[in-house]
């Protein structure tokens, strides 16, 4: 029960995806839980693997609140390498350190090196 349920003064809440009164919204648990990127911090870094091989590693972007899966398309097709999901992390093959984060700054995520 809200404080002023039922009075002049009541104010029903609204959804924070959609605007609409949470009777009326039709967004799914998924949407609602998505993060503004403004509102995120990506931490990258270089690991190396066996064999000598390299990987940009993205950190610090939930799945919960991201869609990784797209996310992930739209950086391998800009840096021209394979890359995977692993967890939380979204790692590129390849040492693209300045292309992933030109790439997230123009998505409008907050990058730290």
């Amino acid at each position: 029960m809200r404080l002023f349920e039922g009075t002049p003064f009541d104010i029903p809440p609204k959804c924070d995806h959609c605007g609409l009164v949470d009777n009326a919204c039709k967004c799914t648990s998924e949407m609602k839980a998505r993060i503004a990127p403004e509102k995120q911090t990506a931490k990258l870094t270089i690991e190396k693997r066996k064999k000598g091989k390299t990987v940009t590693v993205i950190t610090g972007l939930l799945a919960i609140a991201n869609d990784h899966a797209s996310l992930l398309s739209q950086l391998k097709s800009s840096c021209g390498a394979g890359g995977t999901i692993d967890g939380d992390n979204i790692e590129i093959q390849g040492e693209h350190l300045s292309k992933v984060r030109q790439e997230l700054s123009k998505l409008g995520y907050r990058v730290r090196p």
